[in-house]
C-alpha cells in the first residue's frame, strides 16, 4: 500500500498529515528517506523520527449508533462534534462510508481495510436498511414503486432495490453509497425528509443498540460481513390464502385410523400467523445467526457524548 495509506492505518495520522510527514522527510522505509509516492512491501521496516511503525495486529469492527449532527471524519475545522469522540482510539480506525451529520443510525468502523472496500465497493452490492420519516408523512405505494423504478438526480439515475410505506414515511433499501442519496430521493419525489435512520448494514443491524452508544462485533458477526451474506428482504402484506376445494369422498372403505393434523399444515398456519404481523422488517437471511450469540460483548461504555 501507499506510504501515506500504511501512515493512517498505523494511527499515526490522517493521510493528510502523513504526506506533510513524508515531504518534511521525517519518513524512511528500510533506512532509506523516501518521497511521496513510496510503496510499502510486505517485510518493508517504516520509521518515522528513526522510530519504528507498525500496523496494528489485530483487526476491530465497531458498530456505532450514530447520533445527530455528529461529523463523519477524523478532521474537519468546521465540525462541532465527531464520531471519534464516541467510540474507544484503536490505530487506524476508520468508518466503513459515511453517513450525514444529520442522519442517524448504525455506522461501521474498522481498522480492517480489506473489509472497508469489500463493504464500500460497488460491485458488492451491499444492502442497506434505512428507516425515513417524511414532511408530507406516509409514502404511497405508488411513489415506492417510482423509487423502484429509479429518479434522475444531478450524478444519474437512483434507484432503490426495495421500498414500503411505514407511518410517517417510508423504509428503503439501497446498496449504493452516494452522498445524501435518500434525502435526495425523497425530495424528487415530493417528499422531503425529517429524520433519517440506517437501521442495517449487510447482515449487521442497530438493534437495540442505544444512541451515542457503541459494541464491538462478535468474529461470527465479522465472519458474516466478510462472506457477505444476509440479504435484506422486506416483509410483503400475507395475502389471503385460497380454500382448496373438499375432495371427493374415496369409493375405497374408510380406513378406521386415528385423524391427526398434517404437519405441512401446521407449518402454514404458522407461517400465516408470523406473515400477518405490521409493516416489519423481515429478519435477516444468515447462516446461524437467528439468535443472539452468547458471546456477544455488550457495550463496554457508554459512549454517550455530553451534548446530542
Amino acid at each position: 500500500m501507499r506510504l501515506q495509506q500504511f501512515l493512517a492505518r498505523s494511527g499515526i495520522a490522517s493521510r493528510r498529515k502523513a504526506e506533510d510527514l513524508i515531504r518534511a522527510g521525517r519518513v524512511s522505509i528500510n533506512d532509506q528517506i523516501v518521497e511521496i509516492g513510496a510503496v510499502v512491501q510486505t517485510g518493508d521496516i517504516v520509521r518515522l523520527d528513526g522510530e519504528r511503525v507498525r500496523m496494528p495486529q489485530k483487526n476491530v469492527v465497531i458498530a456505532l449508533h450514530k447520533p445527530k449532527g455528529y461529523t463523519t471524519t477524523h478532521e474537519d475545522e468546521h465540525a462541532e462534534k465527531l464520531v471519534y469522540e464516541l467510540v474507544p482510539q484503536h490505530p487506524g480506525l476508520h468508518s466503513v462510508g459515511r453517513l450525514d451529520k444529520d442522519t442517524e443510525g448504525l455506522l461501521l468502523l474498522t481498522t480492517d481495510g480489506h473489509l472497508t472496500q469489500l463493504l464500500t465497493h460497488p460491485r458488492n452490492q451491499v444492502r442497506k436498511l434505512y428507516r425515513a420519516w417524511c414532511k408530507r408523512g406516509r409514502v404511497s405505494k405508488e411513489v415506492c414503486q417510482q423509487l423502484v423504478q429509479g429518479v434522475m438526480l444531478g450524478d444519474g439515475l437512483a434507484q432503490a432495490l426495495e421500498a414500503q410505506p411505514v407511518k410517517d414515511g417510508i423504509k428503503l433499501v439501497l446498496a449504493e453509497g452516494r452522498k445524501r442519496e435518500v434525502r435526495r430521493m425523497l425530495g424528487k419525489v415530493g417528499h422531503p425528509v425529517e429524520r433519517l435512520v440506517r437501521l442495517a448494514v449487510g447482515p449487521i443491524e442497530l438493534g437495540e443498540l442505544e444512541v451515542g452508544h457503541w459494541r464491538y462485533l462478535t468474529q461470527e458477526e465479522i465472519k458474516l460481513l466478510h462472506s457477505n451474506t444476509g440479504s435484506l428482504r422486506l416483509r410483503k402484506p400475507a395475502q389471503a390464502q385460497r380454500q382448496k376445494p373438499a375432495a371427493a369422498p374415496s369409493k375405497r372403505k374408510a380406513q378406521h385410523r386415528p385423524e391427526a393434523k398434517s404437519p405441512q399444515a401446521s407449518v402454514r398456519a404458522k407461517k400465516g400467523a408470523v406473515e400477518s404481523s405490521s409493516e416489519r422488517l423481515s429478519t435477516w437471511k444468515r447462516q446461524g445467526t437467528t439468535q443472539r450469540s452468547p458471546n456477544r460483548r455488550p457495550n463496554t461504555r457508554t459512549g454517550r457524548a455530553d451534548k446530542t
